[in-house]
């Protein structure tokens, strides 16, 4: 992958369901895992996505008012040299909160990954990590199953208030009557059944996610 160019599937530039606060959120397109009941399936294969220039995808991210950066997909660290690069640029203009998502565990990370996904490991505050396993679906903060851990790697969060559970849904209904969801899907299969039921209300055009 380029350190340059992030290939992305989707942004949001005020998400409030993953992660504290105001958060930027980058789906990044492709992932090699393929986790059973995935919530994105659109988005495991490496074909597809926009080809963004780390230097605009920066620019774009500081402009906002957001509190904080997200990265999901997708594989983040599919694309770990080209995202260690936006977060570096981010931060040398706003001090801003970064989390990701990956499939992968943090001692995976540690022990097996390359030196680029161990430059973004040491620049995130959060990490969700763990696949996403279908029969252990629960509603907990930030994560779509029980198998997945939320992990405080600075002091910026180390107090996080309120009980671990989801933070919800937050259904987006765009002009051109796109409808979106952002957020852990209540449900297994949420994704594909939310997709057909909007797409029966407008038919003219299928409902669309942005997800965990």
């Amino acid at each position: 992958m380029s350190a340059s160019v992030v290939m992305v599937a989707d942004t949001h530039p005020a998400c409030e369901v993953l992660g504290p606060g105001v958060r930027y959120c980058v789906w990044v397109q492709g992932c090699p895992l393929r986790c059973g009941g995935c919530v994105s399936p659109e988005w495991i294969p490496f074909e597809g996505g926009t080809a963004v220039p780390v230097a605009d995808l920066a620019d774009e991210i500081v402009r906002t008012a957001a509190d904080g950066l997200t990265l999901s997909g997708g594989e983040p660290f599919a694309q770990a040299q080209a995202l260690a690069e936006l977060v570096t640029r981010v931060r040398a203009r706003r001090d801003l909160s970064v989390m990701s998502y990956s499939g992968h565990t943090l001692e995976w990370l540690r022990r097996h990954g390359d030196e680029h996904q161990r430059r973004l490991l040491s620049l995130l505050d959060l990490l969700v990590d763990g696949p996403y396993v279908a029969g252990r679906h629960a509603a907990l903060r930030w994560r779509g199953s029980a198998n997945q851990r939320l992990h405080r790697l600075t002091d910026r969060h180390r107090d996080l208030p309120g009980p671990d559970e989801s933070a919800g849904l937050r259904i987006e209904i765009t002009p051109d009557r796109r409808v979106h969801w952002l957020g852990v899907p209540p449900v297994p299969g949420f994704g594909p059944a939310f997709s057909r039921a909007f797409s029966r209300v407008f038919s003219e055009r299928p409902a669309e996610g942005r997800r965990e």
